[in-house]
């Protein structure tokens, strides 16, 4: 199924280290504090995005990793920070922070004449992988300074940058896997395999987010080591999770994997159970709101639904492994919602656009944030779909809702082109529904490039299920999650606000008649385009997307929660003969 889209942005290099520059500057002059320390690892993960792009560039031209002048300064760079980034958090974000004088230097080296394409590290924006995990992983290894250490691009070379500095370690490699996701390879020129295997015989740190399905990035650069002469038992592997290699992974992957050491931090070892309360995040989240620290619940995985609904046979369906670090906190009669929404000013980006909904009075109120999470009020009431509030007033509240986002919110990033969206949509149906089917659909479709001149990206909702919504005791209609599903990991991102209407329409499963006047409630508030043909086209991607995201999740679970993943397939995949006809 194609459900999961890269998140990339092309920058000029220059631009990039002006604001690598102002950010080390900005951190230099600032005094100890939490604050600091969020702008050092700002800092830290633009220049990791960087240096990534700028080594894949090279990597590009070369077809292989090898040595380079820009490369040696952008690990140095990557150490440098990495090394204040561990005074900052084992002082509890207090001392004094310099850098050595020629760190200046080094960023300038990191330049070229081309733009460069650069990836947001899935980690560090969707799962709650926090940078410094990896130095307490690093701590506690028993690893000597003589460790070789390598990370996997993209957000490997910052992860092992990390790992060096808590080891006392050279400046970290980077190689970059590339092929087949599930049969990864690496290719490095002599010059580079001589530097990094000059003593086979020590040991060697292997450091990457993940593993995912496969674990073959962790793999491949294992089996490169192996290959030219270093011992399995010299490898040790630094993930983001103790799990195991993935349902795709090779078997001799797989031996390796649960045979050879795994150093991880979890984050709620790192910032739920920490000893020191500064490094909590419900010291963070309290300081937000100005309460001391209370009760404490987590909501992550689908348990917020044990919290909203009475009955778990009303239990909407949850994508666990997608679903952000959720939180409850109650204190002094009150509760508030702490949410993961992204390191890197992610989560003060969200705030704002937050905070312009929440005085619309269409979200809770935003509180503030906390290093990568979004602290608003938590506001008691009722499922939507459980309310009995009537059609006519959900028809009218999604217009104007929707209304408000096409015309007050502009697209904050990027988003899957048409063509992208018309691909992805036949795919999918042919995979769940048949090539029958598929092609049908592809006809009421029609062309994608007919509609390119009519469309207007805005920030999209991206996810209008009946469960997203409340109605507060006071008799209020909310939406109770609406800041970031527009820059999920996956690949719809902002769209023309037809992607919401038909969503709307589909998921509270609306009459044409309803149909018709939501999209005028909409059309008139935004002046926008919402003809047939172009509805239609969105209901067919739509459709094609929910079933590929919902087969996805369906993969990973069982018992109660298969059946409703199972139920939710099916309602997308009734509404198929609607569309495409008999």
């Amino acid at each position: 199924m194609l459900v999961y889209g890269d998140v990339e942005h092309i920058e000029r290099a220059a631009a990039v280290r002006a604001s690598i520059s102002r950010l080390m500057t900005a951190c230099i002059e600032m005094q100890p504090s939490r604050r600091r320390h969020e702008s050092l690892i700002r800092a830290f993960m633009l220049t990791g995005e960087l240096v990534q792009g700028l080594a894949d560039q090279e990597f590009a031209s070369k077809r292989a990793d090898d040595l380079s002048e820009l490369q040696d300064a952008g690990a140095k760079l990557l150490l440098m920070q990495s090394r204040a980034i561990m005074q900052s958090w084992q002082s509890g974000f207090a001392g004094i922070l310099s850098f050595p004088e020629d760190w200046a230097s080094k960023l300038d080296l990191l330049d070229s004449t081309d733009p460069v394409r650069m990836k947001r590290a899935e980690g560090y924006a969707f799962y709650a992988l926090y940078p410094e995990s990896y130095i307490e992983a690093a701590s506690v290894s028993n690893l000597t300074p003589k460790t070789v250490v390598i990370g996997i691009r993209s957000i490997g070379n910052g992860l092992a940058a990390l790992v060096s500095s808590a080891l006392g370690a050279e400046p970290a490699y980077s190689l970059r896997p590339t092929g087949h996701p599930f049969e990864r390879r690496v290719r490095v020129t002599p010059a580079l395999s001589e530097r990094i295997l000059a003593d086979r015989d020590t040991d060697f740190a292997i450091v990457d987010e993940g593993p995912g399905l496969s674990g073959s990035s962790f793999g491949c650069v294992a089996d490169w080591l192996q290959a030219n002469g270093v011992a399995s038992g010299r490898l040790h592997f630094f993930p983001s999770h103790a799990g195991e290699a993935g349902p795709h992974a090779s078997e001799p992957h797989r031996t390796r994997w649960r045979d050879r050491p795994r150093h991880v931090v979890s984050f709620d070892d790192l910032t739920l159970k920490a000893q020191d309360p500064k490094h909590r995040l419900q010291t963070w989240a309290a300081d937000v709101v100005a309460v001391a620290p209370s009760s404490w619940r987590d909501l992550s995985g689908g348990a917020w639904r044990d919290v909203r609904y009475r009955d778990p046979s009303h239990w909407p369906p949850s994508y666990m492994q997608m679903e952000k670090r959720k939180f409850l906190m109650e204190a002094k009669g009150a509760a508030w919602h702490v949410k993961f929404a992204g390191l890197c000013g992610s989560d003060v980006d969200k705030a704002r656009r937050g905070s312009l909904l929440s005085e619309a009075g269409f979200i809770p109120k935003i509180a503030g944030t906390c290093y990568g999470f979004i602290v608003e009020e938590w506001l008691d009431g009722t499922p939507l779909d459980h309310s009995g509030v009537s059609r006519r007033d959900i028809v009218d509240h999604l217009g104007r809702y929707l209304g408000f986002r096409a015309r007050h919110l502009p697209a904050r990033n990027g988003g899957a082109s048409i063509h992208k969206l018309c691909e992805m949509a036949i795919f999918n149906i042919t995979e769940a529904a048949g090539s029958d089917t598929a092609e049908k659909l592809r006809c009421v479709m029609g062309a994608p490039e007919r509609l390119a001149g009519r469309l207007r990206r805005v920030d999209t909702d991206n996810r209008l299920h009946p469960w997203e919504w409340l109605t507060t005791t006071a008799g209020r209609i909310m939406k109770t999650d609406a800041l970031d599903h527009n820059a999920a990991h996956d690949l719809i991102g902002c769209q023309d606000i037809a992607w919401d209407v038909v969503g709307a329409c589909v998921e509270f499963e609306l009459s044409s008649k309803e149909r018709d006047c939501l999209a005028d409630l909409v059309g008139r508030e935004a002046d926008c385009d919402l003809r047939d043909d172009v509805l239609k086209f969105f209901e067919a991607c739509y459709l094609g997307f929910q079933i590929g995201l919902w087969s996805q999740a369906r993969a990973s679970v069982d018992g109660a929660e298969r059946e409703r993943i199972e139920s939710t397939i099916k309602r997308y995949l009734d509404r198929l003969p609607q569309l495409v006809g008999p």
